[in-house]
């Protein structure tokens, strides 16, 4: 008899998933977007979210970050201690996946005030560092890895001690992408990460993407720009698949 490898199971998988929305403020009317989901993504894969506006793209990135409940289904994300199922995970759970497991570029920069741009992209890697007897020296390590970020995404230095409320729709969502970047996660989701960027970072995110499924990252991605998409897709799927007919 021949042994058989098994196959590693998917970083993320969607099975069943459905989502509906409750308007309220309209009688409590029932608004279907996505019915029987099922989506696998590998380690190492780009899976590019293709569909016009308004199919729900984002709001697929949304589940899997548990910012959104799914209406049924499930959603599971391998972790270092074991498959997780999103849709029933406890806050602290959730905590601990986004600490290490789930980076997400959003399409807006959400941080505390008045903390300095350098600070705020240094945190994921700072924030391992609390409570260890050398935790200046991981401190400093961080900030030097934030300056790295910050230099390849053409943030000018003098910018690095003032905090990202104050600095262009472009240069706030190149902190966002280092911010959620820096610290390498098994798993990523892109929504939209360079729809304010010029060509120029533009080339230097599709090259970050790149690096990160090159190194085994499963990243979710969705685009505006149909190149860009091209330029980091190892796989494409079309949400209007999972759209409601209801």
């Amino acid at each position: 008899m021949t042994a058989t490898t098994p196959q590693t199971p998917p970083m993320l998988r969607l099975e069943g998933v459905c989502k509906h929305f409750t308007l309220h403020h309209q009688n409590a009317l029932d608004l279907p977007v996505f019915e029987d989901v099922a989506l696998d993504v590998h380690a190492g894969e780009c899976v590019v979210l293709d569909g016009a506006s308004g199919l729900g793209k984002s709001t697929l990135l949304k589940m899997v970050y548990a910012n959104y409940r799914t209406s049924a289904g499930r959603i599971t994300v391998q972790s270092a201690a074991g498959p997780v199922d999103v849709t029933q995970a406890s806050p602290r759970e959730m905590v601990r996946l986004r600490r290490d497991t789930i980076g997400y570029v959003s399409q807006f920069l959400r941080v505390i005030p008045r903390v300095s741009a350098l600070d705020v992209v240094a945190e994921p890697l700072a924030e391992d560092a609390e409570g260890a007897e050398n935790a200046p020296e991981h401190l400093e390590a961080a900030r030097e890895e934030a300056r790295r970020w910050l230099t390849r995404l053409r943030i000018p230095e003098r910018l690095w001690h003032l905090p990202p409320a104050t600095f262009s729709g472009g240069e706030q969502q190149r902190i966002n992408i280092a911010r959620n970047m820096i610290k390498p996660k098994p798993l990523l989701l892109l929504d939209e990460p360079t729809a304010s960027l010029d060509a120029a970072n533009t080339d230097t995110v599709i090259a970050l993407i790149r690096e990160a499924t090159a190194r085994g990252a499963a990243t979710v991605g969705i685009f505006h720009d149909a190149e860009v998409g091209a330029a980091v897709a190892t796989r494409r799927v079309n949400v209007g698949e999972f759209r409601s007919k209801a």
